[in-house]
């Protein structure tokens, strides 16, 4: 397993990826629309990570109701394992609690997410990209 991306909510995206890009020095973003997750992101490449701004596409978005009720700022952790179906198996032996069921992420990942009470309050996300 290993970090994967650090995940941000931001109300405005495009201010929000123009500030980072100019801050990091970062060229390389990739926009993308997540229709599971009712966000529109922007990954922010760096040397050794990523960097995932959020901004909510709709009411629903679990990032809308991030943003109103804690404001801009962290979201998740993700880490990337290359067989998320056995380290979920794995993980709820061990206690840990899941949010939903393995689905769609961006760039064409499977993703879940670990729920913060599991992990002393941070919320994780387990990603899995798609072999090339």
């Amino acid at each position: 397993m290993r970090l994967d991306h650090v995940a941000i909510a931001v109300n405005n995206l495009d201010d929000a990826v123009k500030q980072y890009k100019e801050a990091l020095g970062v060229d390389e973003v990739e926009i993308e629309n997540v229709e599971s997750e009712g966000v529109r992101v922007a990954i922010l490449h760096l040397n050794n990570s990523r960097i995932e701004l959020m901004e909510a596409t709709k009411e629903t978005s679990p990032i809308k109701k991030f943003l109103a009720t804690k404001g801009e700022g962290l979201h998740h952790i993700a880490l990337e394992t290359e067989g998320i179906e056995k380290e979920v198996d794995r993980m709820k032996v061990c206690g840990i609690q899941f949010l939903g069921e393995i689905r769609p992420g961006s760039r064409g990942t499977k993703i879940i997410f670990m729920h913060p009470k599991s992990l002393h309050g941070v919320l994780a996300e387990l990603c899995s990209h798609p072999k090339s």
